[in-house]
């Protein structure tokens, strides 16, 4: 067959700091009529932090029977109003969404496009469509009859190989082999084993057909395929079992005994195995063969037994040919997509045996996340404009934001008045033009009040893995009532709607009928929201705001941040689930409390915070018993990942920062005592000095509220009273203790001048922690002209201090000292007359790009980025930064990692040692 090449054109998408989102945060334009009717598959979306400019067109793969759509949204086209309430908003950018129709139902397709505007272009002209599959051809007069659009037709197998090369090259955790029930997630070494390079492979594409794919870097050929595949699936259930809803038919099988119907090796051997030539007497020997020999009709037989045997039949074939193919043009890899899996445990588990079995053990099946858009998402990246996701490399900081699976896309001023009789659609009323509020409906009858047993249970069964919580056909149980807030302009009167189950016996067959819909109607909207716990598959992939790797860190393919691999043991895993259920209940005690007291915030929104407490703790708790139940249910989650994962939860409903009131008063205990510390360090010989001053940063890390033991020390003591304590015990040797060798280079070998020209500081917490450790440290360097950049969150964690809040303190700190006063404005003086020379160093404050406890060097802001440039030393101060990420990170410059360990388990894991033990660990550049 003829080998094709992949076109390449330029385009306007830029894939930098791509990364999965786990739920989607729709704009209101989405709560609108024919939409609710939309069964949406939960495939996280894909968000683009780097993505400034507007894209004008959308992606269309039209098989016979799905149509799949991929278009992408700026963050700043939420028309809420609201602040953002994730970080990826955030931190702006914009997402990939993925969603799909049945083929049978295209005009529910064509009102999605149409109620979200897809069919405008940018500036009043028509979008761009990129189409491709059979219906590309045969509904191109039905898209310029209905919206004056002439589809841009795509080659299908193209498509399918750009989509799947996307993927592949630039999401993490996109891929993963899946036995015995167990997701492994496949990391990029084992991709790129061979000349660092995953091509060739093959690429197994089922969709009603199937189509095998051979796949080189440039070019691909398709090398086979059989006309058996999902469509011949899901024609012959729907005739042999009646059955009609591929997914139906998918969770029918799961109560299957396919040896009800199928002829298995033992049946004719007398249950013994066929040792001769390696086949165990469970083994299918003829697929529906033991109906043969029975009497009885098709009614006789369980439809679930019926589904399963050809489920087994299909994928068993299908691997059987695909392994053939792999083994004859000697490809390592295989690569199944196409929406016949679905993530369909059975299914995978099918392909796996079978490519295991056929290959010998040489091979094993691979599979995508994203699976079921190759087409339409390789269609959407053939447009001129969306190529510029290729302006930069693409394995970049792509981050899956797990908190978007679960969590309502709808802001606080869009939540749902939960009843215990009725489903209620409030009416719109004024809405707070306060911009730091985030969410409430400031009038309106009970608009500001949230019925949370209704809303607790709603969120406990979208997390929870219980079947029994959903209908038959993926839906939420009728046992649970919810409704929408309408915002469209009209403003609509208040509306009661009855629920079905106590209002029944009041209504006619056919009224009834339409409360059911209406009630599913509203149900299927918010699901289909949340994770479907059994689907791997995504809603939107999220690229984060310029966020990109940092270029002092060294080789960034083998960077691993976390040292802690919660899949290395379930003891381990158990542990830390265990320690973030503990210190959560008192982050809800201090989320209460500075929402109650923040002076930005409306009388309505500070009087729902104990629902909203409430839900917070459902969904956060929910998320680390999933991780109990299915570890890998988020991909390779560090723990890292679980500290990002709650202050998302936390922003997800609208708790900024949970710790605002406890920061501004350690900052101000602690400012008020920094003068005499000052004069107290001014009085010392220098290395004495150097000394003091890194026992200061020990000491002042003391202060963590994300740790169970500072949170006992907080209950016994002042801030001040604490530090001082703290001080008093830090002594040498620490359990790592490199500081002869630091202060043999800070010195410069006897020459009292500092070596270093520029020092990046990672600050940690508020309060102490960063006025008198790290703040002092700072002053020394910049005494000895070095240039310092503090560097802190962008956003709020737990009681980490951000950029915002540490530029206030050192503008307060230097009211009442000489050296940071120079040091903020020196950078005037300079530029004014570069020819003067520097009284001292440059002070300067960075937003790293985070808002988490911890620090991925793969995605941090291109102006933490840009401070970088000429830097020679690396401060990263705190467990977060220093050891539960980074401990093992190497720079290309000299690195100073400084902590005080507040777990024993850690301690003990790390260098056998205790809790409240101290890490002084330098790591000069090698310069041979």
């Amino acid at each position: 067959m003829r080998q094709q090449q992949l076109s390449v054109c330029q385009n306007n998408l830029d894939l930098t700091g791509a990364a999965i989102a786990t739920a989607d945060r729709t704009p209101n334009r989405d709560f609108i009529d024919d939409q609710i009717l939309v069964e949406r598959e939960n495939v996280p979306s894909i968000s683009l932090p780097r993505q400034s400019t507007g894209i004008c067109h959308f992606a269309l793969d039209m098989g016979g029977s799905l149509v799949k759509v991929v278009y992408f949204s700026q963050d700043s086209e939420d028309k809420t109003g609201d602040l953002p309430l994730d970080s990826s908003s955030m931190l702006g950018g914009g997402r990939l969404h993925f969603r799909k129709f049945q083929a049978t139902q295209l005009e529910i397709c064509l009102n999605f496009i149409e109620q979200n505007r897809l069919h405008l272009g940018a500036e009043g002209r028509k979008a761009i469509v990129k189409a491709t599959g059979g219906g590309a051809y045969k509904n191109s007069l039905l898209f310029q009859r209905r919206f004056g659009i002439q589809l841009q037709k795509e080659d299908e197998m193209e498509c399918a190989v750009a989509g799947a090369n996307f993927l592949l090259e630039t999401i993490r955790d996109e891929a993963f082999t899946f036995t015995h029930g167990q997701k492994d997630y496949v990391v990029p070494e084992d991709l790129h084993e061979d000349n660092d390079d995953l091509f060739p492979y093959l690429l197994v594409n089922i969709g009603s057909g199937v189509s095998i794919i051979k796949v080189d870097r440039s070019s691909f050929e398709r090398i086979g395929g059989t006309n058996i595949g999902g469509g011949t699936f899901w024609g012959l259930c729907r005739l042999l079992t009646g059955l009609q809803d591929f997914d139906e038919m998918l969770a029918c099988s799961a109560a299957g005994d396919n040896s009800k119907v199928d002829m298995l090796v033992g049946d004719i051997y007398g249950g013994r195995d066929y040792l001769k030539v390696g086949l165990s007497s469970s083994t299918i020997a003829s697929s529906f063969g033991r109906v043969v020999t029975e009497e009885g009709s098709l009614e006789d037989y369980n439809k679930a037994d019926i589904t399963l045997s050809l489920l087994r039949m299909i994928s068993y074939n299908i691997s059987h040919i695909a392994t053939l193919m792999a083994v004859k043009h000697g490809l390592k890899r295989i690569f199944f997509g196409g929406y016949f899996i679905r993530g369909h445990a059975y299914t995978m588990n099918t392909i796996s045996f079978a490519v295991d079995y056929w290959s010998k053990g040489e091979l094993k099946a691979m599979f995508l996340r994203h699976e079921g858009f190759l087409g339409a998402l390789g269609a959407f990246l053939q447009d001129a404009q969306a190529q510029s996701f290729y302006s930069v490399p693409l394995r970049g900081p792509w981050i899956e934001n797990i908190m978007k699976y679960s969590v309502p896309s709808f802001s606080w001023k869009q939540r749902m008045d939960f009843k215990a009789d009725h489903i209620v659609e409030p009416q719109v009323g004024k809405v707070c033009t306060d911009n730091s509020c985030l969410y409430g409906i400031a009038s309106g009858t009970s608009a500001c009040s949230v019925k949370r047993v209704r809303f607790v249970a709603f969120l406990q069964c979208s997390i929870s893995k219980d079947e029994q919580t959903y209908n038959r056909n993926g839906t939420l149980s009728q046992s649970v009532y919810f409704g929408t807030c309408c915002t469209n302009v009209d403003k609509k009167s208040l509306k009661i709607i009855p629920s079905l189950s106590t209002h029944k016996k009041n209504l006619s067959d056919q009224q009834a009928r339409r409360r059911k819909d209406t009630e599913s109607a509203y149900i299927n909207t918010f699901q289909d929201r949340f994770l479907e716990m059994d689907r791997l598959q995504m809603d939107v992939l999220n690229l984060k705001q310029t966020l990109i790797t940092f270029p002092l860190l060294c080789c960034p393919v083998e960077y691993e941040p976390d040292i802690i691999d919660l899949h290395e043991s379930r003891e381990e895993r158990e542990y830390w689930l265990d320690i973030l259920h503990g210190v959560s209940q008192g982050l809800l005690e201090k989320a209460l409390t500075s929402e109650n007291t923040r002076h930005d915030v409306c009388e309505a929104c500070s009087d729902d915070a104990g629902e909203r407490v409430a839900a917070f703790s459902t969904v956060f708790c929910g998320h680390l018993d999933r991780l109990r139940e299915e570890p890998s249910a988020y991909g390779r989650i560090g723990l890292s990942g679980l500290f990002e994962l709650r202050e998302e939860c936390l922003r997800a409903y609208g708790f900024r920062d949970a710790y605002f009131q406890v920061k501004k008063q350690e900052n101000a205990a602690a400012l008020a005592v920094l003068p005499d510390l000052f004069s107290e360090l001014d009085g010392m010989l220098d290395e004495e000095r150097l000394l003091v001053l890194i026992e200061g940063v020990l000491a002042g890390n003391i202060f963590d509220w994300g740790s169970q033991s500072c949170v006992d020390l907080y209950n016994k003591g002042t801030v001040l009273e604490i530090y001082r304590r703290a001080r008093a015990s830090v002594a040498r040797p620490w359990a790592v203790d490199c500081f002869d060798k630091f202060r043999a280079v800070f010195f410069g070998n006897g020459i009292r001048v500092c070596q270093y020209n520029k020092a990046l500081l990672f600050c940690d917490n508020s309060g102490a922690d960063i006025v008198l450790g790290m703040l002092p440290f700072a002053r020394e360097l910049l005494k000895r002209g070095t240039d310092v950049c503090l560097v802190a969150n962008s956003l709020p964690a737990i009681n980490d201090v951000t950029a915002q809040e540490l530029r206030e303190v050192v503008h307060l700190a230097a009211e009442n000292c000489k050296t940071l006063t120079l040091a903020l404005s020196a950078h005037l003086r300079s530029s004014d007359n570069a020819s003067l020379v520097k009284p001292s160093g440059i002070l300067t404050v960075c937003a790293n790009g985070s808002g988490s406890p911890c620090l991925d060097f793969r995605r941090v802001s291109l102006e933490l980025c840009k401070a970088a440039e000429g830097a020679d030393l690396i401060v990263l101060e705190g467990m977060g930064r220093a050891i539960h990420t980074n401990f093992n990170a190497i720079f290309h410059c000299d690195t100073l990692k400084l902590a005080m360990i507040k777990n024993s388990r850690l301690a003990e894991k790390l260098f056998g040692g205790k809790v409240y033990d101290c890490v002084c660990k330098f790591e000069p550049l090698c310069r041979t």
